[in-house]
């Protein structure tokens, strides 16, 4: 009967222990979005930015030799991502797919120049930075006009800044969310030794003494349940990459390592805080208080 009552209380044990760990290792889980969203917040916002394009119109008497002799100049510049030259042949494909097939019929020869289509740096797509961009591009005698669209940077721009503000407020909660979640298991773990630390108290046992093996019990739950964190996160970005190429082209990977080490200080830090709160209160308890 003694060694089935053990083996009973071992395994009841063992229970709450790996609910404990699956519990705070699922939160963790949340922590490790949010930080990847976070890390990478500059990332998306230069997508987008480096994803909006600049048209270099050609002067009409300039030949399409002439503007791909261009193109060295062109990518030479400092504030300049990537560019791509549109022959005239294509540039008529495009404002026939625009405005008909026949469009060019109205005219006596093609009106479409070269050109190039130009995708800026991040830094260098806002309102008045543009307007710099177009005037050194426009320096170049090949160079008839530099066409953006002034309201799509402007309405970009304030987009991404809502964006942002809202991506803040969402990990921030998230956050503080996952710091309850995570003190209120703790809380209960501990809270169901409160009768053993209080036999500890009776017999003379110090408030560092008491808490030591709490703390180290403590910081390994967070670990241990950081690192099944960090394996499910790794799991979920090889899905992402699997079936989400393009969310590639936004996440950086190299930032992996920044997330995992938020995700273990967060374990081992809101773990062993909660812990060193919730023994002292213990500890301070008396006989009567520890049944309500």
């Amino acid at each position: 009967m003694s060694t089935s009552s053990s083996s009973l209380i071992r395994r009841r044990l063992a229970n709450a222990y790996l609910s404990s760990i699956i519990s705070i290792s699922l939160v963790l889980l949340l922590v490790g979005v949010a930080a990847m969203l976070l890390v990478n917040t500059d990332s998306v916002s230069d997508f987008f930015k480096e994803h909006m394009q600049v048209s270099v119109l050609m002067k009409p008497e300039v030949s399409e030799d002439d503007a791909l002799a261009f193109k060295d100049k062109l990518d030479s510049m400092n504030f300049i991502k990537s560019s791509e030259f549109v022959s005239k042949r294509r540039g008529e494909k495009e404002m026939a797919q625009m405005l008909g097939e026949d469009f060019l019929s109205v005219f006596e020869s093609s009106p479409i120049p070269v050109s190039y289509y130009v995708t800026l740096k991040a830094d260098y797509v806002a309102a008045d930075s543009l307007a710099k961009v177009a005037s050194k591009i426009s320096e170049s005698p090949m160079v008839d006009e530099v066409v953006y669209q002034q309201s799509l940077v402007e309405k970009l721009n304030a987009n991404l800044a809502k964006i942002s503000l809202v991506l803040g407020i969402f990990i921030a909660l998230l956050l503080f969310i996952s710091f309850v979640l995570i003190n209120n298991v703790v809380r209960l773990s501990v809270y169901d030794k409160r009768f053993t630390i209080h036999t500890m108290c009776l017999v003379g046992a110090t408030k560092s003494f008491i808490r030591k093996p709490f703390l180290l019990r403590s910081a390994f739950l967070g670990l241990f349940s950081a690192f099944l964190a960090i394996l499910m996160i790794v799991g979920l970005l090889f899905f992402v990459r699997k079936e989400f190429v393009q969310l590639f082209e936004v996440f950086r990977l190299d930032l992996l390592l920044m997330v995992i080490g938020i995700v273990i200080v967060a374990g081992l830090v809101i773990c062993v805080l909660s812990t060193y709160f919730v023994v002292g209160k213990l500890v301070s308890l008396s006989k009567d208080e520890l049944y309500y």
